[in-house]
């Protein structure tokens, strides 16, 4: 039931009672898993009589008057559907035939509930808890999905927990790594590291790189690193600083991992508000003189950077340029980032960036970057277009067949994915 505030705060968007009543109806059919279904762009464009580049010509202060109205319909838009996945989800079941397992490596900077279980909380922990997961990954699974349980969880037809366990540090550490006998055969451990974005709770982050992991069949293993986002559409503010808090933490893993010889190639993938951890916790190593941590990172991929274009730009001049380039992916349609950018009264964000620029171009040529637009691919997400990472995951075993050259250039490009290739752009001068 919408109660009378909700709906003076939708009637102060130019909506009449009966509209709102609608407007409201139709987003109760939507089921919210994440930051991935923010709807609320269109729903502003036609409430407010302006499409989004309306909004963002705001001045700061028509904005901050905006900005209550905003936080509700996002809340009505998304909070108003069926229920977030619980810490029940995490309850092992039995698995089924035909199903595929995903074993999840969790390192997180989220309180636990109880010391010795695997529920974790929004609140910041004062030291790393590190936990494993078995997912179960249903016969139907369509790549880019997650098949959320519609009751309890039946891994013949949706992503399921099947065994879990609580693991201390040195624990952790021996599972990420291969044996010494393995590895003085030659043999080394592959992993690959999991920073997720705003408005996710643990259950989500984690059913996320299940399936991350399930497309790509990556060869290693899958590390989620969780940060205490608060699993709310309303909390922007507050993610944004849970995040900054994060840095040190993310840090801490990567520090624990690159210092095992055991473990071989390290990639580091982040999403949306992720990406400013790993962004953070990248030019904290460079300016803190740990080049050694950065130096045994193999691939980093930001997608969606929920970074202002200002502050990345920073962030790379200190960084340098990483071997290979440091990887942003960026669709200029991404109406979620454009929204963060009115939210947060700042610059455009990376993660929207228009590749077709020269400035843009040139920029990535001189910073030693590989900036990819990939907006051909489809968003799980629907018309908010910023989930395209999870849909690339699919795609993955086509790219590491194509010649390194495609892979490691720096410099703008066009992912093309009926070939599953990035095409360079036309690197034309700045105007």
């Amino acid at each position: 039931m919408v109660d009378s505030v909700e709906l003076m705060y939708i009637k102060d968007l130019g909506v009449r009672t009966e509209e709102s009543n609608q407007a409201v109806i139709s987003t109760r059919q939507h089921r919210l898993m994440g930051a991935s279904h923010i709807v609320v762009a269109g729903f502003l464009s036609r409430r407010m009589g302006r499409g989004m580049s309306g909004l963002l010509s705001l001045g700061r202060g028509a904005r901050r008057k905006a900005q209550p109205a905003i936080i509700v319909a996002l809340a009505l838009t998304l909070g108003g559907c069926a229920s977030r996945p619980g810490p029940e989800l995490l309850v092992p079941v039995a698995t089924a035939p035909g199903t595929k397992s995903s074993s999840i490596y969790v390192a997180t900077n989220r309180k636990r509930d109880t010391p010795s279980q695997n529920v974790f909380t929004a609140e910041p922990a004062n030291t790393l808890n590190f936990a494993k997961f078995t997912i179960a990954i249903p016969p139907n699974h369509q790549p880019g999905n997650i098949e959320w349980p519609e009751g309890a969880p039946d891994p013949r037809v949706s992503f399921a927990t099947t065994d879990q366990a609580v693991l201390t540090s040195t624990e952790f550490r021996k599972a990420v790594a291969l044996s010494q006998q393995s590895s003085r055969q030659g043999k080394k451990q592959n992993v690959l590291i999991f920073v997720h974005g705003y408005n996710n709770n643990f259950q989500e982050s984690l059913y996320r790189l299940a399936q991350i992991d399930a497309d790509t069949g990556f060869n290693g293993i899958p590390v989620l690193f969780a940060w205490p986002s608060q699993g709310d559409v309303a909390g922007y503010g507050a993610d944004k600083e849970a995040a900054a808090n994060s840095r040190d933490s993310l840090i801490e893993l990567l520090t624990m991992v690159t210092n095992s010889p055991q473990v071989g190639e390290i990639m580091v993938v982040a999403h949306s508000m992720g990406c400013m951890v790993t962004a953070e916790a990248l030019r904290e190593l460079r300016i803190s003189r740990r080049d050694r941590v950065i130096a045994r990172l193999g691939r980093v991929v930001l997608a969606a950077p929920d970074i202002d274009v200002d502050v990345f730009q920073s962030q790379v001049q200190a960084i340098g340029p990483l071997n290979p380039p440091l990887t942003v992916l960026v669709s200029k349609d991404d109406a979620a980032l454009r929204l963060s950018s009115f939210i947060g009264g700042s610059g455009v964000r990376v993660g929207a960036l228009d590749i077709e620029n020269p400035r843009v171009r040139d920029a990535a040529l001189k910073a030693k970057v590989r900036i990819i637009d990939i907006s051909q691919l489809q968003s799980p997400d629907g018309g908010m277009r910023h989930d395209r990472l999870f849909s690339l995951a699919a795609l993955y075993p086509q790219l590491e067949r194509r010649p390194a050259a495609e892979r490691q250039g720096f410099g703008a490009f066009l992912f093309d994915a009926a070939n599953a290739r990035p095409i360079p752009v036309n690197q034309s001068p700045a105007n």
